[in-house]
């Protein structure tokens, strides 16, 4: 599988940083499966941080990775991912740690969706629903 990271500096050899803030999947390095979201990621850190976008290219065995990893894999933006996310993003999460984690992460779209359920003025219910892919 091919993997990708989007950043302002070319990482050959990832590292774990201390995050000083919550992420959806928490702490980790981040990659995506999709080239243009990387280049996207990219065109962000370059306008937070200075830089040129660089997108570093990596690739791991999926079956071995699956196998020998402790993952948690989402297949969708289900109610466990919105438990996951909302968790994490909040500083609360406090379940298993996992070596990997699979699946969507959040974008600015739905920014707006995360800040009204983390309010309480959507339910869960409307919450999954706003979120579903359109």
């Amino acid at each position: 599988m091919i993997i990708y990271h989007g950043s302002n500096i070319p990482v050959e050899k990832p590292q774990l940083i201390r995050q000083n803030r919550f992420l959806d999947f928490g702490s980790g390095f981040y990659t995506t499966t999709n080239k243009e979201q990387a280049l996207s990621f990219a065109e962000k850190v370059v306008r937070r941080r200075d830089g040129q976008k660089v997108v570093s290219i990596y690739e791991i065995d999926e079956q071995k990775a699956f196998a020998e990893l402790k993952v948690l894999r989402f297949d969708s933006a289900n109610e466990a991912w919105l438990d996951f996310v909302s968790q994490n993003r909040e500083g609360k999460y406090t379940g298993d740690v996992y070596d990997m984690v699979y699946g969507a992460v959040a974008n600015d779209d739905v920014y707006q969706t995360f800040t009204l359920y983390a309010s309480g003025a959507y339910t869960k219910e409307q919450t999954l629903e706003a979120l579903k892919i359109k």
